[in-house]
C-alpha cells in the first residue's frame, strides 16, 4: 500500500518529487525508532541503524534496483544533474561523521569537547540539507523534473527472430496453389506475432494515469506510515531478547537486521518502479533516504539528544561503521556519476553490502574483549 501510494503521488506531483515524500515518509518510521531507542538509552542501536538505512538504500536498495531493472534492458538512464548533486551531497556527509570521529580517536586529550564539535556540525548539516530542499523545490525544480531517456525491454528468450513468421507463410504459401499466394509471402510481418511482448512494451510506454485522488493518496501514505510506526516500539524493545544470549550482536542488528525490516515497503517501492523503469522516481528513493538520514536525521536525533542532555548521541561513530559508510559512497558516487546503469552495477553494489553483512556478524560486541 505504502508502494502504491508513493506512485500515485509521483504521477500527479512527478517522479522526483515523488521519490523525496517517500524517502520522507519512510524515513519517519526511522525517526521514530530512533527516538524511542534514544529516550531508553540505546545509543548504540540509534547510530548503528541509522548508518544501516544509508548503507542499505544505497547498496542493497539500490543495487537491487539497477539488477532488476536492468536485466531485460541494456541500459537505464536517469538524471545526470541530480545524481551528481547527489553525489556531492553524500561525500559531505560521510566527511561529516570522519572528522568528529578522527577527532576523537586521535585527539590528545581525554575529555576532548566532541559533543559540542557534533552539535555545532548538526546544525551546519541541518542548514545544508534546508538548502537543497530549497535548490530542489524551488530554484531548480524544472531541473529535477526533466523527463530522463526511457529504455524499451529486450524481447523474451521465446520470442521468435525477426522475419521468422513471415518466411513461414511464405512456405505455407508455396505449397497451396492460387493468386493469393504472391499477397501472404508480401503481407508485413507481425509485430506481435514476432515480439509477443511488444504490446506489453507499448501499454508501458504510454503515460500511465493516476488511480486515485491527490488527497486520497496522500491519506493512504500517511496511514501506511502509522501503522509501521505503531509496530516500531514493538521492534525496538525486541532487540534485547535477540541480543542476550550473544548469538547475535547489537551492531548486526543495529547495522543490517532493522534497516531491513523498518525500510521493506520503501524497498519494495524503489525495485517495483525501477523494472517499470522509472529510474528518476527509484533513484529519488534509495539515494534522497540515504540524504535524508546522513543531512537530516542523524543532526536531528544529535540535537534532540542535546534537548536530552544525551552527551552519548554525538558524531563520533565506531571506526568500522565510517570505514564501511566510506567504502559505501565512493563505490555509489563511481556509478551514478554517468547518469546510466546496467544489471552488472546493480551487482556489484549487493555484493558489497553481502560484505559488509558478513563482518558485522562477526564484529566483536562493543566492550568485548
Amino acid at each position: 500500500m505504502l508502494g502504491f501510494a508513493t506512485e500515485e503521488i509521483a504521477l500527479h506531483v512527478g517522479e522526483s518529487l515523488g521519490g523525496l515524500l517517500n524517502a520522507s515518509f519512510g524515513n519517519a518510521v526511522e525517526m521514530i525508532v530512533a527516538i524511542i531507542a534514544l529516550a531508553k538509552g540505546e545509543v548504540l542501536i540509534v547510530q548503528t541503524s541509522l548508518v544501516g538505512s544509508i548503507l542499505s538504500n544505497l547498496l542493497l536498495v539500490m543495487g537491487m534496483c539497477f539488477f532488476f531493472g536492468g536485466l531485460r534492458r541494456e541500459e537505464q538512464f536517469f538524471n545526470q544533474t541530480v545524481a551528481q548533486t547527489a553525489a556531492s551531497l553524500l561525500a559531505l556527509a560521510i566527511a561529516s561523521v570522519i572528522v568528529p570521529t578522527a577527532f576523537d580517536l586521535w585527539s590528545d586529550t581525554t575529555d576532548a569537547p566532541i559533543a559540542a564539535i557534533s552539535r555545532g556540525t548538526s546544525v551546519i548539516l541541518l542548514v545544508v540539507y534546508i538548502g537543497y530542499l530549497y535548490f530542489q523545490l524551488h530554484t531548480h525544480s524544472t531541473m529535477f523534473n526533466e523527463e530522463s531517456q526511457k529504455v524499451p525491454m529486450r524481447p523474451r528468450k521465446h520470442a521468435l527472430p525477426e522475419g521468422a513468421i513471415a518466411k513461414g507463410l511464405a512456405k505455407a504459401g508455396g505449397i497451396g496453389a492460387g493468386p493469393g499466394r504472391a499477397n501472404i509471402a508480401e503481407r508485413p510481418p507481425n509485430d506481435e506475432l514476432i515480439n509477443p511482448n511488444a504490446h506489453e512494451e507499448d501499454e508501458e510506454e504510454e503515460g500511465e494515469e493516476a488511480q486515485l485522488h491527490i488527497l486520497v493518496a496522500w491519506a493512504t501514505l500517511a496511514i501506511c506510515t502509522a501503522i509501521i510506526g505503531l509496530c516500531a516500539e514493538f521492534m525496538v524493545d525486541s532487540i534485547s531478547a535477540i541480543t542476550e544470549g550473544g548469538a547475535i550482536s547489537e551492531e548486526f542488528v543495529g547495522l543490517i537486521l532493522l534497516p531491513i525490516v523498518g525500510n521493506a515497503a520503501e524497498h519494495a517501492t524503489a525495485v517495483t518502479v525501477a523494472c517499470k523503469d522509472k529510474m528518476d522516481l527509484a533513484i529519488g528513493v534509495a539515494v534522497g533516504s540515504s540524504m535524508q538520514v546522513a543531512l537530516f536525521l542523524i543532526p536531528l536525533l544529535v540535537v534532540i539528544g542535546w534537548i536530552m542532555g544525551n552527551d552519548a548521541m554525538n558524531l563520533s561513530f565506531d571506526g568500522f561503521q565510517v570505514a564501511v559508510l566510506f567504502v559505501a559512497i565512493l563505490l555509489v558516487n563511481y556509478l551514478i556519476g554517468d547518469g546510466k546503469s546496467h544489471w552488472l552495477e546493480g551487482m556489484l553494489l549487493q555484493c558489497l553490502y553481502i560484505i559488509i553483512a558478513v563482518c558485522a556478524w562477526y564484529y566483536p560486541a562493543t566492550g568485548a574483549a
